[in-house]
């Protein structure tokens, strides 16, 4: 069968790409190749008939080349694409993450920075006056995220068991001074923030926006389009390769990199054995 063997070799002479890929590709067209001439050959057609025939229905060489080329060529580079939106899309998922809990994180120091600063200003004082209250919004009022702050006697809130466990009652005081913006937000981003620092006579409580309850919903549609994508490139590879089934598709979609690193060393171990099979039995 070196008619078959040389023909299929002067198809893919130009094309370039993955020599493996290529080398798959051209497997397959010779195992085409091979069963319509043993199906000519039980027609009763020569040898030699059959292959010339067999060819003749593959086209004109010169033709093969160009479509073959033009094929291979234009999915390779759909695939490229696929897999390059795919990473660019996870990387920009995990950036955008990483930006919105650094943000988060940022939030939660200056929450505590401002209840240092109105712990600290109010000091021993029995009373807020005017001035302090003033101050205390004017503070309050340059941070986005604060959306409402209460500040109470510690003595109000502050209970303490024979154990020695300390708890805070709110509910149970009325506060001495309170802000509350009229910028509002969801129950599902606000956060209960209370603050006793270092012995003060002072509690303060505060509401504030938190952005963290948002990053699992960023993460999970990025990570989303990501898997399909990935799975969408992997599939068209294992389609080329001939072997694509249900099975692989769920394997990329489910385990991704993983899953695609074991299609890949399936692949090569069943070529391997596959080379060390043919010598002894063509």
């Amino acid at each position: 069968m070196k008619q078959i063997e040389a023909f299929v070799d002067s198809v893919y002479q130009h094309v370039g790409g993955n020599e493996q890929e290529i080398q798959e590709l051209k497997d397959e067209m010779k195992s085409h190749l091979l069963e319509a001439v043993d199906e000519l050959k039980r027609e009763g057609k020569s040898e030699q008939e059959a292959i010339a025939i067999a060819i003749d229905r593959f086209g004109v060489e010169k033709e093969m080349r160009a479509v073959v080329g033009q094929l291979f060529t234009t999915q390779k580079i759909f695939a490229k694409r696929v897999l390059s939106i795919a990473v660019t899309i996870f990387v920009l998922t995990s950036i955008a993450c990483g930006v919105l809990w650094a943000v988060d994180d940022g939030h939660r120091k200056e929450n505590l920075a401002v209840a240092e600063q109105i712990v600290g200003m109010l000091g021993k004082k029995e009373a807020i006056s005017d001035d302090m209250k003033q101050d205390i919004k004017t503070l309050v009022h340059e941070k986005e995220q604060i959306v409402h702050v209460q500040i109470y006697h510690m003595d109000d809130v502050k209970r303490e068991t024979e154990t020695g466990i300390h708890s805070y009652h709110r509910n149970e005081a009325i506060p001495a001074y309170q802000y509350e913006k009229s910028v509002s937000a969801p129950d599902w981003m606000l956060m209960d923030l209370g603050y006793d620092i270092g012995g003060a006579d002072w509690y303060v409580h505060m509401e504030s926006k938190r952005i963290f309850p948002v990053i699992p919903f960023v993460f999970f549609v990025g990570a989303a389009i990501y898997a399909t994508l990935f799975t969408i490139w992997a599939s068209i590879n294992a389609y080329h390769h001939g072997r694509l089934h249900m099975g692989w598709i769920l394997v990329f979609a489910f385990c991704n990199v993983l899953g695609y690193s074991v299609y890949e060393w399936m692949g090569k171990r069943a070529a391997r054995n596959e080379w060390r099979w043919r010598p002894l039995h063509e």
